[in-house]
């Protein structure tokens, strides 16, 4: 069983950063691949960034790549979301989320893969 924390979000200018940060409950974290995901209003949440277990291979949506970069640091349990040149339509509340554990360097884009997920994190960018 995994438990995952959410921080970080806030209320930024359009062309701003945010770092989001999510922390891992249990003692395997090293072996699950974990990804971000967000879900704006009206919308169905979409797949953000996904690293793989060991933090050696990564993945963005093309909405977001060259502007966020994901990142881990196994040794403190936690995921980072670092957003950067932020836009409105990047509003939305984000959810990281774990897979179950994993074997070689794999990452994972799609809702069904990841069972373990955040309370979400709101993030608003004004124009």
């Amino acid at each position: 069983q995994v438990q995952l924390v959410e921080s970080g979000g806030g209320l930024v200018q359009a062309g701003g950063s945010l770092r989001l940060s999510c922390a891992a409950s249990g003692r395997t974290f090293s072996r699950y691949a974990m990804g971000w995901f967000r879900q704006a209003p009206g919308k169905e949440r979409e797949f953000v960034a996904a690293i793989s277990s060991s933090g050696g291979r990564a993945y963005y949506a093309d909405s977001v790549k060259g502007r966020f970069t994901i990142s881990r640091d196994n040794a403190k349990n936690t995921v980072y979301l670092q957003m950067n040149s932020l836009k409105p339509e990047d509003t939305a509340v984000y959810y990281c989320a774990a897979t179950s554990e994993t074997v070689g360097s794999y990452y994972y884009t799609q809702k069904y893969e990841y069972p373990y997920w955040g309370q979400g994190t709101q993030v608003t960018v004004s124009s």
